[in-house]
């Protein structure tokens, strides 16, 4: 296993580094300059050069990649524009607030849809599996930003159980872990429902259920543990989804996490600190894609890792 664990490390790093040069090209995606758009309108152009020179964007593509890598090495993510504070302090700042809500969601999600798609395939096509088939249809088609505000005005100002915004208690979570789990518990549902009726068609399952085994061991011990794999690298996807996708929710709630700091980064035209905070996201979605492809064996011991 550790050698699988240092194949699949190793490969990380062109994808780290594919994802460094998208990081570094981003400053030349941005239409007109984007110096000037960071300064304004009415910036002087002693003040535009003197940006320019402390980005580095006065030298050539390689030289800044390379550059930008030394920095990485060495923790450094440039000074936020407008607060001139270190983009690691900021994002360090931040980024537990996410990984708060992303694992109260994750929670939610494993907690809500493994089971209603496990219930949804030991009776398939009946009201039952309906139901669950209607509400994960449901879940996937309601943007995350209506069914926050649809939240906060039942929840919060007619019923007043939870807070509208903030981070001051465990109330607080409840609605943005909600709003952002809802989605994932659909996916989750579906795949977990797909691939327990896949499985339920083994011949190993057909020879449990002759040995007069009770159904609900059959389902539980012999079927969903081995169709946890696709069910695994789903969430893992939703896992990464939360931690990137993740904006929308926390500006609705005001949450001071990482998607909320990228909306007034843009706002604010602070270029490095969304530099910053692109790479930190695509990092995380890759190890923890590395962290799902290493759960495949405790789940499946028929998986190799050689």
């Amino acid at each position: 296993m550790f050698s699988f664990f240092l194949r699949r490390l190793l490969l990380t790093i062109p994808i780290v580094l594919g994802v460094i040069l998208i990081v570094t090209l981003s400053f030349e995606l941005i239409p007109g300059d984007p110096v000037a758009l960071m300064l304004g309108e009415f910036a002087t152009p002693e003040a535009i050069a003197s940006l320019r020179s402390s980005l580095g964007l006065d030298q050539s593509l390689p030289v800044r990649y390379v550059s930008y890598i030394g920095d990485l090495l060495q923790g450094d993510l440039g000074r936020s524009i407008k607060d001139r504070r270190e983009v690691s302090v900021i994002i360090g700042e931040t980024l537990p607030a996410t990984l708060e809500l992303a694992a109260v969601a994750i929670l939610i999600t494993i907690g809500l849809g493994v089971p209603l798609g496990v219930i949804s395939a030991a009776k398939p096509y009946s009201v039952v599996d309906n139901i669950v088939r209607v509400i994960s249809l449901a879940g996937l088609s309601m943007p995350v930003f209506w069914t926050g505000l649809v939240f906060i005005v039942i929840f919060s100002v007619n019923l007043g159980w939870f807070p509208v915004a903030g981070r001051e208690s465990w109330r607080h979570i409840i609605l943005p872990a909600v709003t952002l789990a809802l989605p994932s518990v659909a996916i989750l549902a579906r795949m977990t429902r797909s691939s327990v009726l896949e499985i339920l068609s083994e011949d190993f399952v057909r020879t449990a259920r002759s040995k007069g085994l009770g159904e609900r061991i059959v389902l539980y011990k012999h079927t969903l543990r081995n169709a946890l794999i696709p069910v695994v690298t789903a969430l893992g996807l939703q896992l990464g989804q939360m931690l990137g996708g993740a904006v929308l929710t926390e500006t609705v709630f005001a949450w001071p996490g990482l998607g909320r700091l990228t909306v007034f980064a843009i706002f604010n035209r602070d270029f490095v600190l969304v530099q910053g905070i692109v790479l930190i996201l695509a990092l995380i979605y890759v190890f923890v894609n590395l962290a799902v492809d290493l759960s495949y064996g405790l789940f499946d011991p028929r998986v190799s890792y050689q």
